[in-house]
């Protein structure tokens, strides 16, 4: 069995629970809040045997084996890097970092203590996105690419009375790219690598960070257009276009329906066979290779996370979006 803490108590640290326990290898040991009454009633919800509202505390519990970080994204890195140091295994949610320097930070502590370190992205280990993977070859010669992700916030219309939300603060080192944007990203950099070049443009809404925006990537015989926003709803799908054909994928976050459409008319319907519970790809990748003894994930690598850290830098260095984490 691994036995796990988890940090936060929002809806993604549900979701991770309820996917973890298909998995036979997975217990739930501890949860940790900042609030010990949220951190006893999310305990009490999901079957914890402890809870912590003390970090360091949690951490001496010789019991944990790895620690789920859901925290905002400003807390990722000295959170891992403390467990980590504590000799726990570490899934961290995307965006792992505030910005590529402390990755950096996270990936050494992670060598350096002998531990399995692993960005929490889901979208590259389920089906969908590897029968897209697969049938990229029928497009033929590359010629644009268009990824969208575009989901109003439930928290904006609070933001914009003036209440007191996290979702939009700088200090917290979120807004549109950071924490949707970060979908488009990986799934180019996984497929095609590093651009040539990237031009990148955002509109900033109170309180520092980017509401919506879009970047532009070259390579060397395509574009790749990424649109993301917090502020806005999209119900456009994401194309991978060829000479050949135009791959479609309903959305690359959770992709389910993926279709070819080529230029002679006819339509191939991809089928994805795939699990409603959708972070449980991740989770077991996980835990698999902690069982396995393996450093790193061979999906979620630690140079794709760092691939894509370097381009999110990239893209708020243009937009004019800079974290109080950027500084230290």
């Amino acid at each position: 069995m691994i036995n796990f803490a988890t940090v936060g108590t929002s809806w993604i640290t549900e979701e991770f629970i309820a996917a973890g326990k298909t998995n036979a290898e997975f217990r739930l040991r501890a949860v940790y809040s900042r609030s010990v009454e949220k951190a006893e009633a999310f305990a009490k919800k999901h079957g914890a045997e402890k809870y912590y509202s003390d970090f360091e505390k949690m951490l001496s519990n010789d019991g944990l084996d790895a620690v789920y970080i859901a925290s905002p994204n400003s807390f990722h890195c000295e959170q891992a890097i403390a467990a980590m140091n504590a000799k726990k295994h570490v899934m961290c949610e995307k965006p792992v970092a505030s910005n590529v320097r402390e990755l950096d930070r996270m990936i050494k502590c992670a060598d350096k203590n002998g531990v399995f370190f692993m960005e929490a992205f889901k979208s590259l280990l389920m089906p969908g996105f590897t029968a897209c993977k697969e049938n990229i070859v029928k497009a033929g010669t590359l010629r644009s690419v268009y990824i969208n992700f575009s989901k109003y916030s439930s928290r904006y219309d609070a933001h914009k009375r003036g209440e007191n939300v996290n979702t939009f603060k700088a200090q917290f080192s979120n807004g549109a790219v950071m924490d949707l944007g970060v979908y488009c990203l990986w799934p180019v950099v996984y497929l095609f690598g590093m651009p040539i070049d990237v031009k990148a443009l955002g509109i900033t809404v109170p309180g520092g960070v980017d509401g919506a925006g879009a970047a532009l990537l070259l390579y060397d015989t395509f574009t790749v257009t990424l649109n993301y926003s917090k502020v806005g709803n999209s119900y456009l799908h994401s194309e991978i276009q060829g000479e050949d054909a135009t791959i479609c994928v309903d959305k690359f976050n959770i992709p389910e329906k993926i279709s070819i459409r080529f230029r002679n008319g006819t339509v191939e319907d991809v089928p994805v066979n795939q699990r409603q519970d959708s972070m449980c790809y991740e989770t077991d990748e996980f835990i698999s290779c902690i069982k396995a003894g393996k450093k790193e994930s061979e999906i979620n690598s630690r140079a794709m996370s760092r691939n894509v850290m370097i381009l999110l830098d990239e893209i708020r260095k243009q937009t004019g979006v800079v974290f109080p984490a950027d500084n230290v």
